[in-house]
């Protein structure tokens, strides 16, 4: 196994097959923080149902927040495992399309049509994208209603809940937190893209 941290953490290089061996590895020395994590990880580099189901069974087995096994989440995981295949099929589309418009010398009319199509593509672009989440990396983290210490206390997180990352703040990242927004300190959580 010390090998296969070292290509991970190291190297950068893991493979989501390797991940998941050391996510099942953390998971049977009941290191469920350590096994989160390898999961989340193997997750974010390729998406499938069967992966978060993982994730979701895991989570609540340990009562943590942030991994809804509802069947929104899994078609959200496979517009995510689809989103760059199908983001470069549009762009290629939208290659294609422009060239064929200008070798025939095309109307104007067909161009607003061009126009619109592109829109499309931005609208996928924004609403599909994949956001980043983080995972609670210290006990005792507390979420604030604000990004300062002597912000208002909302609720303390616990080791391995999910939380989704809005944003950056100095050192605060801005969190998604019981449908409402909270930061956390950067040095409380993990960032998962």
């Amino acid at each position: 196994m010390p090998a296969f941290k070292q290509q991970v953490w190291q190297q950068r290089r893991a493979s989501p097959e390797l991940l998941l061996k050391l996510a099942y590895a953390q998971q049977q020395l009941g290191r469920y923080p350590a096994a989160l994590l390898y999961l989340s990880l193997a997750h974010a580099r390729e998406p499938r149902v069967r992966t978060w189901r993982q994730l979701a069974t895991l989570a609540a087995q340990h009562r943590l927040v942030g991994y809804p096994a509802t069947w929104q989440q899994e078609l959200r995981v496979q517009a995510q495992r689809y989103y760059y295949p199908g983001l470069q099929v549009l762009l290629a589309g939208a290659v294609v399309t422009a060239i064929w418009l200008l070798w025939r010398r095309s109307p104007r009319t067909a161009w607003l049509g061009y126009a619109a199509g592109v829109g499309l593509v931005g609208i996928y672009l924004h609403l599909l994208r994949p956001k980043p989440a983080g995972l609670v990396a210290r006990a005792g983290t507390t979420l604030m209603a604000g990004p300062s210490a002597g912000a208002a206390w909302l609720s303390t997180a616990a080791i391995g809940d999910r939380l989704l990352v809005l944003g950056r703040q100095d050192i605060w990242y801005r969190v998604r937190w019981q449908q409402r927004e909270a930061y956390v300190r950067e040095a409380d959580l993990l960032l998962v893209e």
